[in-house]
Order: C-alpha cells, then structure tokens, then sequence
C-alpha cells in the first residue's frame, strides 16, 4: 500500500509562487554578484563618471568661447564709434576750414577806404537755396565816433519773376543795428522760388529815417 499525501491546489500554488520567487532572487543575486566580480558596473560608473567630466569641459570652454566672442562683438562696436566719431569731426573740420576761406575772403575784399563817416564794405549775397538768398556785410564807422551808432538797414532785391521786371523793397523789411567801430551783418531773406536775382542794393538808414550809406551788388 501506497501512502500519499494531498494538499490542496491553492496551497500548491502557493508554494510554487514560493519557489519560483526564491529562485528568480537568487538568479538576480548571482547576476549582480557576477557584475560586479566581472567590473561591469564600475566600468559603467566610470563611464559616466568620464563623461560629464567632458560635459562639464566642454561647458567651460564654450562658455569662455561666449565670452571672447562679446569682448570681439564690444571692440568692433567700440571701433566703429570711434570711426564714426572721428569722420564727424572730420566733416566738422572741413566744414570750419570753409567757413575760414569764406571769412578770408570777405575781409580781404575790405580794402582800407578814405573818408570818415559810416561805411558799407565787403557786401556778397547768394543763394542758398531755392527762394533763399543768403548775405553778409560789414559797416564800419571811420574816423573818431564820439557815440555808438544806432539805426537800421534794409536791402532792396531786384530780379525777374516769370520773365518780368521785380523788386521786392525793402526784403523783408528794415532790421535793427547798433555799432560803436564796425559791426558784422549777415542773415537770409525769403524769395519767390521762381525769382532771378539781377542785383541787391543795403541802404543804411539813422534813427530818423535818413540814409547814411548804400551798397549795391549785381549777381
């Protein structure tokens, strides 16, 4: 006679799960513990530990590339202000070494005069632009004055406009001047666009109205 022991099914399979678990651990165990004998996970480890090293180079030196970068972006822009500072000045330059010509030129046509009294000299009128006649001068008064001279001056402008005779007297109206030796004088007067200037005469009135000098100029 046979004896057998019976256990129930759930309880079978109880014990399988048991068995199977235990055995699945152990093989788990057996890989890492070979893993390990092996160098595998260290070789990993140091891998990683190599590559955000490289990473971390790599950081370093692009972030000091970035940084020459915006030191050579801040010398160009550096440059190009300092160039564009010094073709202004350039151009300013330029600009006075003209307006010295022109000056040279007024006060070499101021030829010394004879007589006392006050005087108009060196008159030039031109245009600066389209309706735009610019003019300069200088009054002087010779001999001894004893007292400032106070009156005004106006300027008659003759032309043509629209091919037919024009005068527009006095331009602009009379304007105020006072001197004690000599005085320059210049400014600008509005014109027709479509004028042609022939000629400009300054006449040079007292405090009364009365004309003490004139000056004409043909253009």
């Amino acid at each position: 006679m046979i004896v057998r022991s019976h256990l129930p099914w759930p309880l079978r399979w109880a014990v399988a799960a048991v068995v199977l678990g235990f055995s699945a651990a152990i093989a788990l165990w057996a890989f890492e513990f070979g893993r390990d004998i092996a160098g595998l996970d260290r070789d990993s480890k140091a891998e990683v530990v190599r590559l955000r090293a490289e990473l971390a180079q790599l950081q370093h030196d692009h972030a000091q590339a970035q940084r020459v970068a915006d030191t050579a972006e801040s010398l160009l822009k550096t440059e190009h202000a300092a160039q564009e500072r010094l073709a202004q000045q350039l151009r300013q330059t330029e600009a006075e070494r003209e307006s010295l010509r022109a000056d040279l030129g007024f006060f070499q046509r101021l030829l010394p005069s004879e007589g006392d009294g006050l005087q108009l000299r060196g008159l030039q009128a031109e245009l600066a632009a389209p309706g735009q006649l610019r003019y300069r001068m200088l009054v002087v008064q010779n001999g001894k004055p004893q007292a400032d001279f106070e009156g005004r001056y106006e300027l008659v402008v003759t032309g043509l406009l629209d091919g037919r005779p024009w005068t527009q007297a006095p331009a602009g109206g009379t304007r105020p001047i006072k001197l004690r030796l000599y005085a320059r004088v210049e400014g600008t007067l509005d014109l027709p666009p479509a004028v042609v200037i022939k000629s400009v005469q300054v006449r040079l009135l007292d405090a009364q109205g009365a004309t003490r000098a004139t000056r004409s100029l043909k253009l």
